[in-house]
C-alpha cells in the first residue's frame, strides 16, 4: 500500500480510493466528478466499478485487532466525519499519515475491502 495525503482538506475519501487502486486522487476526482466530501455511495460504487468486494454492513469497532485485513473506516474525529484507510496492521489515514493506530475518533466503524483478485 502506497500512502497518499489528501491534498485538500475535502478529499479524504478521494485519498483512500486512490490508495485501494493504485491510481492519483486526481484519477478519483475526475471519475467521480467530486471534488468535494464523498459518500459511501460513491466510495462503493468505485470500488466496485472496479471488481473489488466491500461488504454492505456498517461495524462498530474498538480496536484494530476486531478489523479485517482491509477495511474502509469512517472516523468521528474531533473535527469532523473522516475516511481513512486499514491494511494489513497498519493505518493509513489521508490526514494524519501512517500509523500504528486510529487517530483519535469519538466513533469508528468500517466496512471489509478485498481486491478483484481475492474475491475470485
Amino acid at each position: 500500500m502506497n500512502y497518499i495525503h489528501e491534498p485538500d482538506p475535502l478529499q479524504c475519501g478521494q485519498a483512500v480510493l486512490a490508495m485501494l487502486c493504485g491510481i492519483t486522487v486526481d484519477e478519483v476526482v475526475e471519475e467521480l466528478s467530486n471534488p468535494r466530501e464523498t459518500t459511501l455511495a460513491e466510495m462503493k460504487s468505485f470500488l466496485r466499478g472496479r471488481g473489488s468486494y466491500i461488504s454492505d454492513e456498517r461495524i462498530a469497532v474498538n480496536t484494530r485487532e476486531e478489523l479485517p485485513d482491509t477495511a474502509l473506516l469512517s472516523l468521528e474525529t474531533p473535527r469532523c466525519w473522516h475516511w481513512s484507510l486499514y491494511h494489513h496492521g497498519t493505518f493509513y489515514d489521508p490526514e494524519h499519515g501512517v500509523m500504528d493506530d486510529f487517530p483519535e475518533a469519538k466513533r469508528k466503524y468500517y466496512w471489509e475491502v478485498r481486491s478483484a483478485e481475492r474475491v475470485m
